[in-house]
Protein backbone atom coordinates (compact mmCIF):
# COMPACT_ATOMS: atom_id res chain seq x y z
CA UNK A 1 0.00 0.00 0.00
CA UNK A 2 1.54 3.20 -0.92
CA UNK A 3 1.64 6.21 1.76
CA UNK A 4 0.63 9.85 -0.09
CA UNK A 5 3.53 11.68 -0.24
CA UNK A 6 2.37 15.41 -1.00
CA UNK A 7 3.69 17.23 -4.56
CA UNK A 8 6.28 20.16 -4.28
CA UNK A 9 3.44 22.42 -4.50
CA UNK A 10 1.29 21.11 -1.82
CA UNK A 11 4.23 21.27 0.44
CA UNK A 12 5.04 25.07 -0.92
CA UNK A 13 1.37 25.62 0.01
CA UNK A 14 1.60 23.98 3.46
CA UNK A 15 4.51 26.12 4.44
CA UNK A 16 2.64 29.14 3.27
CA UNK A 17 -0.15 28.88 5.14
CA UNK A 18 1.99 27.96 8.01
CA UNK A 19 3.60 31.27 7.64
CA UNK A 20 0.55 32.46 7.63
CA UNK A 21 -0.70 31.51 10.82
CA UNK A 22 2.42 32.78 12.72
CA UNK A 23 2.13 36.82 11.40
CA UNK A 24 -0.44 37.72 14.81
CA UNK A 25 2.32 39.42 15.82
CA UNK A 26 6.04 40.90 15.23
CA UNK A 27 7.88 38.29 16.74
CA UNK A 28 5.51 35.41 14.91
CA UNK A 29 6.38 37.48 11.97
CA UNK A 30 9.81 36.54 12.35
CA UNK A 31 9.42 33.10 13.37
CA UNK A 32 7.42 32.73 10.49
CA UNK A 33 10.50 34.19 8.12
CA UNK A 34 13.08 32.62 9.95
CA UNK A 35 11.11 28.62 9.61
CA UNK A 36 10.36 29.04 6.13
CA UNK A 37 13.67 30.14 5.19
CA UNK A 38 15.43 27.61 7.31
CA UNK A 39 13.11 25.05 5.15
CA UNK A 40 13.84 26.38 2.12
CA UNK A 41 17.60 26.10 3.15
CA UNK A 42 17.07 22.74 4.32
CA UNK A 43 15.23 21.22 1.24
CA UNK A 44 17.77 22.64 -1.30
CA UNK A 45 20.62 21.45 0.89
CA UNK A 46 19.68 18.29 0.68
CA UNK A 47 18.67 17.81 -2.63
CA UNK A 48 21.45 19.87 -4.76
CA UNK A 49 23.65 17.05 -2.49
CA UNK A 50 21.45 14.63 -3.67
CA UNK A 51 22.20 15.18 -7.12
CA UNK A 52 26.37 15.83 -6.48
CA UNK A 53 25.68 11.92 -5.22
CA UNK A 54 23.83 10.80 -8.18
CA UNK A 55 26.30 11.63 -10.53
CA UNK A 56 28.95 9.78 -8.76
CA UNK A 57 26.73 6.21 -8.32
CA UNK A 58 24.08 4.55 -9.62
CA UNK A 59 20.66 5.38 -7.68
CA UNK A 60 19.64 2.51 -6.34
CA UNK A 61 17.37 3.90 -3.78
CA UNK A 62 13.49 5.02 -4.84
CA UNK A 63 13.79 8.91 -4.79
CA UNK A 64 10.84 8.56 -2.59
CA UNK A 65 13.68 8.61 0.33
CA UNK A 66 15.32 11.78 -0.88
CA UNK A 67 12.20 13.15 -0.62
CA UNK A 68 11.24 12.01 2.83
CA UNK A 69 14.47 13.37 3.88
CA UNK A 70 14.30 16.85 3.19
CA UNK A 71 10.83 16.58 4.70
CA UNK A 72 11.85 15.34 7.58
CA UNK A 73 14.80 18.17 7.80
CA UNK A 74 12.37 20.74 6.63
CA UNK A 75 9.98 20.31 9.26
CA UNK A 76 12.76 19.95 11.80
CA UNK A 77 14.09 23.38 10.55
CA UNK A 78 11.02 24.84 10.44
CA UNK A 79 9.75 24.20 14.00
CA UNK A 80 13.16 24.64 15.47
CA UNK A 81 13.92 28.41 13.56
CA UNK A 82 10.61 29.56 14.89
CA UNK A 83 10.50 28.59 18.33
CA UNK A 84 14.20 30.35 18.62
CA UNK A 85 12.19 33.25 17.82
CA UNK A 86 9.61 32.61 19.37
CA UNK A 87 9.80 29.87 22.74
CA UNK A 88 5.90 29.63 23.07
CA UNK A 89 5.52 28.27 19.35
CA UNK A 90 7.75 25.41 20.43
CA UNK A 91 4.62 23.81 21.74
CA UNK A 92 2.51 23.40 19.07
CA UNK A 93 5.06 22.99 15.88
CA UNK A 94 7.99 20.24 17.57
CA UNK A 95 4.38 17.81 17.79
CA UNK A 96 3.92 18.46 14.37
CA UNK A 97 7.84 17.18 13.35
CA UNK A 98 7.59 14.51 15.47
CA UNK A 99 4.80 13.39 13.66
CA UNK A 100 6.19 13.68 10.36
CA UNK A 101 9.26 11.85 11.18
CA UNK A 102 7.16 9.26 13.12
CA UNK A 103 4.99 9.19 9.79
CA UNK A 104 8.85 8.37 8.00
CA UNK A 105 9.17 5.46 10.01
CA UNK A 106 5.72 3.78 9.44
CA UNK A 107 5.96 4.08 5.67
CA UNK A 108 9.20 2.40 5.90
CA UNK A 109 10.92 4.64 4.31
CA UNK A 110 14.13 5.71 6.99
CA UNK A 111 15.78 3.86 9.24
CA UNK A 112 15.24 4.97 13.03
CA UNK A 113 18.85 6.06 12.43
CA UNK A 114 18.77 8.31 9.23
CA UNK A 115 15.33 9.65 10.72
CA UNK A 116 17.38 11.20 13.76
CA UNK A 117 20.00 12.40 11.18
CA UNK A 118 17.25 14.28 9.27
CA UNK A 119 15.88 15.63 12.38
CA UNK A 120 19.61 16.85 13.53
CA UNK A 121 20.75 18.51 10.07
CA UNK A 122 17.23 20.71 10.21
CA UNK A 123 17.79 21.77 13.66
CA UNK A 124 21.67 22.32 12.13
CA UNK A 125 20.58 24.69 9.71
CA UNK A 126 18.18 26.34 11.86
CA UNK A 127 20.77 27.12 14.01
CA UNK A 128 23.25 28.47 11.70
CA UNK A 129 20.71 30.96 10.52
CA UNK A 130 21.55 32.81 13.40
CA UNK A 131 24.77 33.42 11.92
CA UNK A 132 23.80 35.54 9.33
CA UNK A 133 20.32 36.59 10.62
CA UNK A 134 20.70 37.07 14.41
CA UNK A 135 17.84 36.81 16.92
CA UNK A 136 15.60 39.94 17.63
CA UNK A 137 14.43 40.72 21.69
CA UNK A 138 11.34 42.08 22.17
CA UNK A 139 11.74 44.35 25.34
CA UNK A 140 11.24 47.76 25.03
CA UNK A 141 14.58 49.68 26.02
CA UNK A 142 15.98 51.17 28.99
CA UNK A 143 15.66 54.68 29.40
CA UNK A 144 16.40 57.28 32.37
CA UNK A 145 13.47 58.29 34.76
CA UNK A 146 11.90 61.29 33.55
CA UNK A 147 13.03 65.25 34.18
CA UNK A 148 9.27 66.20 33.72
CA UNK A 149 5.85 65.24 35.62
CA UNK A 150 4.72 62.42 33.22
CA UNK A 151 0.75 63.19 34.10
CA UNK A 152 -1.93 59.69 34.11
CA UNK A 153 -4.65 60.89 31.55
CA UNK A 154 -6.96 58.64 31.90
CA UNK A 155 -9.63 58.61 28.85
CA UNK A 156 -6.85 60.32 27.26
CA UNK A 157 -7.98 64.29 29.57
CA UNK A 158 -5.46 66.51 28.71
CA UNK A 159 -3.50 65.01 26.26
CA UNK A 160 -3.98 67.01 22.72
CA UNK A 161 -2.80 64.37 19.91
CA UNK A 162 -1.63 65.37 16.57
CA UNK A 163 -2.79 62.73 13.75
CA UNK A 164 -0.62 62.32 10.47
CA UNK A 165 -4.00 62.11 7.87
CA UNK A 166 -2.24 58.94 6.09
CA UNK A 167 -1.91 57.02 9.93
CA UNK A 168 -3.25 53.79 10.91
CA UNK A 169 -4.10 50.28 8.87
CA UNK A 170 -7.34 48.94 8.01
CA UNK A 171 -8.95 50.88 10.47
CA UNK A 172 -8.00 55.07 10.76
CA UNK A 173 -5.46 55.65 13.52
CA UNK A 174 -8.31 58.46 14.30
CA UNK A 175 -11.00 56.48 14.53
CA UNK A 176 -9.17 53.60 16.70
CA UNK A 177 -7.81 56.53 19.27
CA UNK A 178 -11.05 58.36 19.69
CA UNK A 179 -12.61 54.37 21.12
CA UNK A 180 -9.27 53.97 23.29
CA UNK A 181 -8.94 57.98 24.36
CA UNK A 182 -12.10 59.76 24.22
CA UNK A 183 -11.49 62.47 25.97
CA UNK A 184 -8.31 63.61 24.30
CA UNK A 185 -8.01 66.63 21.28
CA UNK A 186 -7.22 64.94 18.18
CA UNK A 187 -6.25 67.45 15.45
CA UNK A 188 -6.19 65.82 12.51
CA UNK A 189 -3.37 67.23 10.19
CA UNK A 190 -4.83 66.60 6.45
CA UNK A 191 -2.71 66.41 3.43
CA UNK A 192 -1.54 69.71 2.48
CA UNK A 193 -1.23 71.21 5.62
CA UNK A 194 2.06 71.81 7.05
CA UNK A 195 2.86 69.42 9.94
CA UNK A 196 5.26 71.93 12.12
CA UNK A 197 2.19 74.59 12.26
CA UNK A 198 -0.46 71.91 13.35
CA UNK A 199 2.37 70.63 15.89
CA UNK A 200 3.09 74.49 17.57
CA UNK A 201 -0.44 74.97 17.96
CA UNK A 202 -1.05 71.46 19.98
CA UNK A 203 1.99 72.46 22.01
CA UNK A 204 1.10 76.18 22.83
CA UNK A 205 -2.57 74.21 24.61
CA UNK A 206 -0.43 71.90 26.48
CA UNK A 207 1.91 74.58 27.26
CA UNK A 208 -1.62 76.89 28.67
CA UNK A 209 -3.71 74.14 29.90
CA UNK A 210 -1.38 71.64 31.21
CA UNK A 211 -1.00 67.78 29.90
CA UNK A 212 0.68 65.99 27.45
CA UNK A 213 1.61 66.60 23.64
CA UNK A 214 0.86 63.09 21.19
CA UNK A 215 1.68 62.25 18.19
CA UNK A 216 0.35 59.48 15.63
CA UNK A 217 2.59 58.88 12.91
CA UNK A 218 5.94 57.33 11.33
CA UNK A 219 9.24 58.07 12.33
CA UNK A 220 9.33 60.82 10.45
CA UNK A 221 5.96 62.91 11.89
CA UNK A 222 7.78 61.22 15.53
CA UNK A 223 10.79 63.27 14.76
CA UNK A 224 9.14 66.93 14.36
CA UNK A 225 7.16 66.21 17.47
CA UNK A 226 10.04 65.23 19.76
CA UNK A 227 12.02 68.30 18.80
CA UNK A 228 8.82 70.48 19.71
CA UNK A 229 8.28 68.52 23.00
CA UNK A 230 11.82 68.98 23.86
CA UNK A 231 12.45 72.38 23.23
CA UNK A 232 8.74 73.32 25.11
CA UNK A 233 9.61 70.84 27.77
CA UNK A 234 6.44 68.82 27.30
CA UNK A 235 5.94 65.14 27.78
CA UNK A 236 5.34 63.56 24.65
CA UNK A 237 2.91 60.75 23.83
CA UNK A 238 4.12 58.24 20.80
CA UNK A 239 1.48 56.46 18.85
CA UNK A 240 2.82 54.55 16.14
CA UNK A 241 0.64 54.89 12.72
CA UNK A 242 3.40 55.04 10.00
CA UNK A 243 4.55 52.31 7.41
CA UNK A 244 8.18 52.32 9.75
CA UNK A 245 7.58 52.79 13.59
CA UNK A 246 11.42 51.65 14.70
CA UNK A 247 11.28 54.39 17.43
CA UNK A 248 7.91 53.48 18.91
CA UNK A 249 8.82 49.98 18.80
CA UNK A 250 12.28 50.38 20.97
CA UNK A 251 10.03 52.25 23.45
CA UNK A 252 7.83 49.37 23.70
CA UNK A 253 4.88 50.54 22.03
CA UNK A 254 4.42 48.72 18.70
CA UNK A 255 0.32 49.47 18.86
CA UNK A 256 -1.97 52.40 19.33
CA UNK A 257 -3.43 50.31 22.01
CA UNK A 258 -0.22 49.86 24.20
CA UNK A 259 0.68 53.35 23.78
CA UNK A 260 -2.94 54.25 25.26
CA UNK A 261 -2.51 52.39 28.02
CA UNK A 262 0.92 53.96 28.76
CA UNK A 263 -0.86 57.36 28.80
CA UNK A 264 -3.64 56.37 30.88
CA UNK A 265 -0.84 54.70 33.68
CA UNK A 266 1.11 57.84 33.35
CA UNK A 267 4.42 55.91 33.52
CA UNK A 268 7.40 57.39 31.54
CA UNK A 269 11.07 58.17 31.02
CA UNK A 270 14.04 60.14 29.30
CA UNK A 271 15.55 59.12 26.23
CA UNK A 272 18.68 61.32 23.98
CA UNK A 273 18.47 62.96 21.10
CA UNK A 274 20.77 63.01 18.09
CA UNK A 275 21.41 65.91 16.80
CA UNK A 276 23.51 67.23 13.62
CA UNK A 277 24.76 71.35 13.18
CA UNK A 278 26.42 72.63 10.14
CA UNK A 279 26.30 76.12 8.58
CA UNK A 280 23.98 77.52 11.12
CA UNK A 281 21.43 74.84 11.32
CA UNK A 282 20.51 72.26 13.69
CA UNK A 283 18.45 69.30 13.25
CA UNK A 284 17.71 65.62 15.00
CA UNK A 285 17.59 62.23 14.48
CA UNK A 286 15.68 59.86 17.04
CA UNK A 287 17.33 57.10 15.20
CA UNK A 288 19.63 57.08 12.67
CA UNK A 289 21.87 59.41 10.43
CA UNK A 290 23.81 58.30 7.30
CA UNK A 291 25.53 59.21 4.38
CA UNK A 292 26.96 57.20 1.14
CA UNK A 293 24.98 53.83 0.11
CA UNK A 294 23.27 53.26 3.10
CA UNK A 295 20.03 55.02 2.30
CA UNK A 296 20.13 53.28 -0.76
CA UNK A 297 21.20 49.67 0.86
CA UNK A 298 17.93 50.14 3.74
CA UNK A 299 15.41 50.85 0.76
CA UNK A 300 16.79 47.83 -0.97
CA UNK A 301 16.32 45.90 2.06
CA UNK A 302 13.13 47.41 3.46
CA UNK A 303 11.52 46.67 -0.66
CA UNK A 304 12.14 42.60 0.65
CA UNK A 305 12.09 41.99 3.69
CA UNK A 306 8.54 41.24 3.85
CA UNK A 307 8.79 38.53 1.81
CA UNK A 308 12.30 37.22 2.18
CA UNK A 309 13.05 38.16 5.66
CA UNK A 310 15.43 40.97 7.10
CA UNK A 311 19.29 39.49 6.24
CA UNK A 312 17.67 37.97 3.34
CA UNK A 313 16.59 41.07 2.00
CA UNK A 314 19.95 42.41 2.77
CA UNK A 315 21.99 40.12 1.11
CA UNK A 316 20.43 41.25 -2.08
CA UNK A 317 20.30 44.62 -1.52
CA UNK A 318 24.07 44.74 -0.93
CA UNK A 319 24.92 43.34 -3.91
CA UNK A 320 22.97 45.88 -5.99
CA UNK A 321 23.85 49.18 -4.25
CA UNK A 322 27.42 48.24 -4.19
CA UNK A 323 27.43 47.01 -7.90
CA UNK A 324 25.55 50.16 -8.87
CA UNK A 325 27.24 52.94 -5.87
CA UNK A 326 30.56 54.31 -5.35
CA UNK A 327 32.63 55.23 -2.48
CA UNK A 328 32.66 59.21 -0.86
CA UNK A 329 35.37 61.17 -0.11
CA UNK A 330 35.04 63.24 3.33
CA UNK A 331 36.92 63.60 6.37
CA UNK A 332 36.03 62.28 9.46
CA UNK A 333 37.85 64.15 12.65
CA UNK A 334 40.61 65.34 10.79
CA UNK A 335 41.29 61.96 8.81
CA UNK A 336 40.09 61.69 5.01
CA UNK A 337 38.45 59.11 4.49
CA UNK A 338 36.87 57.24 1.28
CA UNK A 339 33.84 55.57 2.41
CA UNK A 340 30.71 53.47 1.10
CA UNK A 341 28.84 54.22 3.56
CA UNK A 342 28.46 56.01 7.45
CA UNK A 343 25.93 54.98 9.78
CA UNK A 344 25.13 56.62 12.95
CA UNK A 345 22.86 55.70 15.44
CA UNK A 346 21.10 57.70 18.34
CA UNK A 347 22.03 55.08 21.10
CA UNK A 348 23.70 51.64 20.36
CA UNK A 349 22.35 49.24 18.10
CA UNK A 350 22.17 45.63 18.19
CA UNK A 351 22.74 43.62 16.55
CA UNK A 352 26.39 44.23 15.18
CA UNK A 353 26.84 44.68 11.12
CA UNK A 354 24.61 46.35 8.37
CA UNK A 355 20.61 45.42 10.04
CA UNK A 356 20.74 47.45 13.09
CA UNK A 357 17.32 46.82 14.64
CA UNK A 358 16.73 47.51 18.53
CA UNK A 359 18.56 49.15 20.89
CA UNK A 360 19.36 48.20 24.74
CA UNK A 361 19.16 51.74 25.82
CA UNK A 362 18.10 55.01 24.65
CA UNK A 363 19.87 57.37 27.03
CA UNK A 364 23.42 56.02 26.95
CA UNK A 365 24.97 59.20 25.61
CA UNK A 366 26.41 57.47 22.40
CA UNK A 367 26.56 57.64 18.88
CA UNK A 368 26.89 54.50 17.36
CA UNK A 369 29.22 54.06 14.09
CA UNK A 370 29.21 51.96 11.74
CA UNK A 371 31.64 52.56 8.95
CA UNK A 372 32.64 50.94 5.55
CA UNK A 373 35.98 51.62 4.54
CA UNK A 374 36.40 52.33 0.23
CA UNK A 375 40.08 52.79 -0.23
CA UNK A 376 41.28 49.09 0.55
CA UNK A 377 41.57 46.40 -2.38
CA UNK A 378 38.69 44.82 -3.41
CA UNK A 379 37.26 46.06 -0.59
CA UNK A 380 33.78 45.19 -2.36
CA UNK A 381 34.19 41.64 -2.42
CA UNK A 382 36.32 41.81 0.82
CA UNK A 383 32.77 43.11 2.37
CA UNK A 384 30.29 40.43 0.48
CA UNK A 385 32.49 37.65 1.46
CA UNK A 386 32.78 38.70 4.95
CA UNK A 387 28.88 39.57 5.38
CA UNK A 388 28.30 36.03 3.55
CA UNK A 389 30.38 34.10 5.85
CA UNK A 390 29.61 36.03 8.67
CA UNK A 391 32.78 36.97 9.97
CA UNK A 392 31.97 40.77 9.28
CA UNK A 393 33.64 41.77 12.51
CA UNK A 394 36.36 40.68 12.02
CA UNK A 395 37.10 42.31 8.35
CA UNK A 396 39.26 45.20 8.28
CA UNK A 397 36.86 46.99 5.51
CA UNK A 398 34.16 47.63 8.28
CA UNK A 399 34.65 49.79 11.34
CA UNK A 400 31.89 49.23 14.55
CA UNK A 401 32.67 51.84 17.16
CA UNK A 402 30.86 54.75 19.85
CA UNK A 403 31.75 58.33 19.99
CA UNK A 404 29.86 61.52 21.88
CA UNK A 405 30.54 63.69 18.77
CA UNK A 406 31.93 63.27 15.12
CA UNK A 407 32.59 66.10 12.81
CA UNK A 408 32.34 65.12 9.01
CA UNK A 409 33.74 67.70 6.60
CA UNK A 410 33.42 67.69 2.94
CA UNK A 411 29.50 66.13 3.07
CA UNK A 412 28.45 68.68 0.80
CA UNK A 413 30.22 67.09 -2.07
CA UNK A 414 27.78 63.91 -1.73
CA UNK A 415 24.52 66.03 -2.28
CA UNK A 416 22.48 64.57 0.37
CA UNK A 417 22.30 62.97 3.84
CA UNK A 418 19.46 60.87 5.25
CA UNK A 419 18.16 60.90 9.06
CA UNK A 420 15.69 59.21 10.18
CA UNK A 421 14.32 57.82 6.73
CA UNK A 422 14.04 61.65 5.37
CA UNK A 423 16.61 62.89 2.74
CA UNK A 424 18.16 66.27 3.32
CA UNK A 425 20.40 68.83 2.13
CA UNK A 426 24.22 67.99 3.07
CA UNK A 427 26.40 71.31 3.66
CA UNK A 428 29.95 71.14 3.85
CA UNK A 429 30.42 70.47 7.37
CA UNK A 430 28.14 68.39 9.66
CA UNK A 431 28.92 67.79 13.21
CA UNK A 432 26.81 64.86 14.86
CA UNK A 433 26.37 65.09 18.53
CA UNK A 434 23.71 64.33 21.08
CA UNK A 435 21.06 66.36 23.61
CA UNK A 436 21.64 63.85 26.04
CA UNK A 437 18.44 62.95 28.10
CA UNK A 438 16.52 65.79 26.65
CA UNK A 439 13.17 64.11 25.64
CA UNK A 440 10.13 63.01 28.53
CA UNK A 441 8.35 60.25 26.83
CA UNK A 442 5.31 58.15 28.09
CA UNK A 443 6.62 54.20 28.45
CA UNK A 444 4.40 51.01 29.14
CA UNK A 445 3.91 50.75 32.67
CA UNK A 446 5.20 47.29 32.65
CA UNK A 447 9.14 48.27 31.56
Amino acid sequence: MRTHEPRPGERAKLASLAAKGLTSTRSARRAALRGTGSLALACTTIQAATKVLDKRRPLRHPPSGVASSHRTAGAAAFATAATLETPRLGAALIPVTAGIALSRLRAGAHTPGRVLVDVAFGVGIAVATCRWWPLHRDEPADSARPKLPVPALPAGEGLVVVVNSDAGGEVPAEVELRTLLPKADLRLCEAGEDLHTVLRQAAAQVQARGGALGVVGGDGTVNAAAVLAADNRLPLAVFPGGTLNHFAADLGLPTLKEAADAVEAGHGGTVDLGRITGDGTCAYFLNTFSIGVYPELVRAREARETSLGTWPALAIGLLRVLAEGAPINVTLDGQPRRLWLLFAGNSRYDPPGFAPSYRPTLDDGLLDLRIVDGKRPFARTRLVAAFLTGTLARSRVYQETTAIRLRIDGVGRTGDYTRDGEVSPACDTLVLDKRVRALTIYLPASQ
